[in-house]
C-alpha cells in the first residue's frame, strides 16, 4: 500500500472518530429505579433523545447510592443530572454537588416550595406524608377519617398502626410532626421523642419502611391506618385495593423529588435542557400519572380523577415542610436513639 493511501486512510479514521465523537454526546442520569426507571425510559427519555440527538445512560439506584456515588466520585464526576429525595438533596447541594440553575427559566414555573435556597436543585415531584387508611376497615368500625398528627395516639387503633423507621423519611416526617405539636421542633426533637414512646408506640404493630411490606399489611387487614406518601397510596389504590390517604388539619409534609446539575460534570447545556424537559407540563403530566408526584409545575393540567388524588393546585400550599439543613446534622444521632428507644 502506498503512502499516500495509508495517509488517506489514516485521515479518513481521524475524521470518522472526531465525527462520531461529534455526534456521540451522552449524558449519564443518576435516578430511582423501579417504576420511575421504566417511565423515564418509555416515556420520558425517548423524546429528549430525539429533540436533542443524545446518548442517555441510567444509572439507578436510591437516593442513598446517588449521593454515595456523587462523594465517591468527587471531582471526576461521571453524573450529570442526579434526582434525589429532598433530604439527601440538601446534602448533596452542602456538599458542593449541584450546580446554580443561574438564569433557569423553568424555575419562575414552579411552586415556591419546589424552589431550593440559590437555585442549586430544583423539586420535579411533589409526594405529601400524611396518613394511608384502609376506608373498609375504618366504614365497618364507625371511624372518621384520620384529620390529625394526634391520631395516631388514638387509643382505638391499639395494634392497627405502622409508623416507619425513623430512618425512612415518612418515620423522620413524623417524628419532626410530633416535636412541633408538643413545643419542640427541628432544633427540639426532645418533645417528639417523648410523645410517640409515651402515646404513640402502643398503637404500633410494626415500623415497616418497605413499600412491599406495608401493602401486605394492609391487604391481609393487619393495619387500620399507617404514616405513608401519598404516590405510595395510590400505587396500592390502582391495585383495587380500598385504602385513602388523608392530609393531616395541621399539615402533610411535603417530601420534594429533587432534581439538580452536577458541578463540574461538563455537558452543562444539555444538563439544563433535560432538567427543563422534566419540568414541563407535558412532563410533569406523565409523572404524576406513572409515579403518583404532584406536579411541581404550577402550570401543569391533570385530569379530575389524578387531580384528586395527588398534591395538586390549592394543596400545594397547604402543605409543610422540614429544615433539612437543622435536620441532616443531627439525623444519625436520632436514628441511633430511635433504635434504643422507640425500636426496642
Amino acid at each position: 500500500m502506498s503512502r499516500r493511501v495509508l495517509l488517506t486512510a489514516s485521515m479518513t479514521g481521524v475524521i470518522g472518530l472526531a465525527a462520531a465523537s461529534i455526534q456521540a454526546d451522552t449524558l449519564y442520569i443518576g435516578a430511582y429505579g423501579g417504576s420511575s426507571e421504566y417511565a423515564m425510559k418509555e416515556s420520558i427519555i425517548p423524546a429528549f433523545q430525539e429533540k436533542h440527538d443524545v446518548d442517555i445512560v441510567y444509572v439507578a439506584g436510591n437516593s442513598t447510592d446517588t449521593l454515595a456515588r456523587l462523594q465517591a466520585q468527587a471531582g471526576q464526576q461521571e453524573l450529570n443530572v442526579v434526582l434525589l429525595d429532598d433530604g439527601p438533596m440538601y446534602q448533596a447541594v452542602n456538599l458542593g454537588f449541584c450546580a446554580p440553575m443561574n438564569g433557569f427559566e423553568a424555575l419562575d414555573d414552579v411552586y415556591d416550595i419546589a424552589r431550593f435556597p440559590n437555585d442549586n436543585a430544583v423539586g420535579v415531584g411533589v409526594v405529601a406524608s400524611g396518613f394511608a387508611y384502609n376506608a373498609e376497615m375504618f366504614e365497618r368500625n364507625g371511624w372518621e377519617s384520620p384529620s390529625s398528627w394526634r391520631d395516631l395516639a388514638d387509643e382505638k387503633f391499639q395494634g392497627k398502626v405502622v409508623v416507619p423507621s425513623v430512618s425512612n423519611t415518612y418515620g423522620l416526617h413524623t417524628l419532626v410532626m410530633a416535636a412541633r405539636l408538643n413545643g419542640g421542633g427541628e432544633d427540639d426533637i426532645d418533645p417528639g421523642f417523648e410523645y410517640i414512646q409515651d402515646s404513640v408506640v402502643p398503637n404500633i404493630l410494626s415500623f415497616e419502611t418497605s413499600a412491599g411490606g406495608m401493602s401486605q399489611l394492609f391487604q391481609n387487614e393487619e393495619i387500620a391506618l399507617s404514616v405513608w406518601g401519598s404516590g405510595r397510596v395510590q400505587a396500592l389504590a390502582d391495585t383495587g385495593f380500598p385504602v385513602k390517604f388523608a392530609y393531616p388539619e395541621e399539615g402533610a409534609v411535603a417530601l420534594m423529588v429533587a432534581g439538580c446539575i452536577v458541578d463540574g460534570s461538563g455537558e452543562d447545556e444539555l444538563s439544563r435542557a433535560f432538567m427543563a424537559h422534566l419540568l414541563s407540563p407535558e412532563i410533569q403530566a406523565i409523572l404524576a400519572d406513572t409515579q403518583g408526584w404532584g406536579p411541581a409545575n404550577r402550570y401543569t393540567e391533570l385530569d379530575e380523577e389524578l387531580a384528586a388524588s395527588l398534591p395538586y393546585g390549592d394543596r400545594i400550599d397547604h402543605l409543610t415542610s422540614v429544615d433539612w439543613d437543622t435536620i441532616n446534622p443531627q439525623r444519625m444521632e436520632w436514628t441511633n436513639r430511635w433504635n434504643r428507644r422507640v425500636e426496642r
